[in-house]
Formats: structure tokens, sequence, C-alpha cells
């Protein structure tokens, strides 16, 4: 491939009340992983604020207490795995309710590319949140900025008392299984709420 293209054709995905068409920017195969972890299962979650496209800052250490918490990190806005994958989270809303979850989606683009992508999917439930600056730090400090300046494909799930307690990070170029994330939020409630 000589570098990266434009997809002329549109993109379809599936969001909540039906399809949305864009032109979805395409960098043709990447390398799968490009960075080295800093942090792992059992860990302290690093605390963090980042602004998010709402206008107001959003704090990991918020949640602690009251939610589990999903880390979506993906590479960057307007791509097509990107932009499907997000989606698939939007829609899968009650999954992650019923496990008392909720999700932060993280990439290093600034808020005017992240807004005007969310509000090209018709919007979704959580928070997307911009590493831009400085830039990509978050996403460094848990070992996930490629070497592009772009983040992996990565979540982190960190349970309620703020513990690292799954980590995926995952091919660039696909996306990861909603099942495994399921599972790794199950094993969070049980934890939180041993069996007899």
């Amino acid at each position: 491939m000589n570098g990266p293209r434009i997809l002329l054709p549109l993109l379809i995905c599936v969001c909540g009340a039906g399809a949305l068409e864009t032109a979805d920017y395409d960098p043709g195969p990447l390398k799968p992983v490009d960075s080295r972890l800093r942090v792992a299962v059992g860990d302290p979650a690093p605390d963090f604020a980042l602004p998010a496209i709402s206008g107001r800052r959003v704090r990991l250490s918020a949640f602690q207490g009251r939610r589990h918490v999903v880390l979506s990190f993906v590479p960057s806005a307007f791509t097509p795995v990107c932009s499907a994958q997000w989606p698939g989270y939007h829609i899968a809303r009650p999954l992650f309710e019923q496990r008392d979850a909720v999700v932060l989606g993280l990439t290093t683009d600034n808020i005017p590319s992240l807004y005007a992508w969310v509000h090209a999917m018709d919007g979704l439930w959580f928070n997307v949140l911009s590493d831009f600056w400085p830039h990509g730090k978050v996403a460094d400090t848990y070992g996930v900025l490629r070497s592009d300046g772009t983040c992996e494909r990565a979540l982190f799930v960190v349970d309620k008392a703020g513990i690292i307690r799954y980590i995926d990070v995952h091919d660039i170029n696909r996306r990861p299984p909603l099942d495994d994330l399921i599972r790794a939020l199950d094993r969070c409630q049980e934890i939180e709420h041993p069996a007899p």
C-alpha cells in the first residue's frame, strides 16, 4: 500500500436508531500493537481528569465506590473500526447498566474533532474524552500511546475500588469482542458480591 487513502464509498455502520452514512478515513492495515503497557491487572488505575465533548471535565476517581468503569481507548475519530466500535457500545447500553458500569471513551483527538464525530454518529450515551493536551498523557500513563501519537485500541475495566480488573490491548485493525468485556464486568460483580 502506498500510504493512507480516503475511502470513496460510504461506510454504513449501525447506530441506535438506524444506519449512519459517513465517509471515513481509512489508514489501511496498521501494526497490530505499537506500545508497551505500564499497568497490570490488580494495579490501582492511574487517576486522570480530561475534558469531555459535553464541555465539562471528567475525573476517573469520581466513579470510585459508585460504578465500574470501562476505559475504551480508540485510535482516531472518523476511522472505520472506531466508527463501528463505539456505536456498538451505544446499542449495548443495557448490558453495561445491568452491571453497574459506565463507559469512558478516550482518544488523542481534540474536542472539536470528537464533537463532530460523535454528532455524526447521532450521539453516544457515554462520555467521550479528549487526551489531546498534554498530548496523549493519559494514554502514555497507561502504556497505550502509539509511536504515531494515537492510542491503541485498548480496554481497561476498573472496578468500584479503583482497581484494574481487565486489560485488552487489541489488534488496532479489529474490534474487541463485546462478550469478553461483559464477562470481565461480570467478574467485577462477583468480586464485589461474592457468593456465600
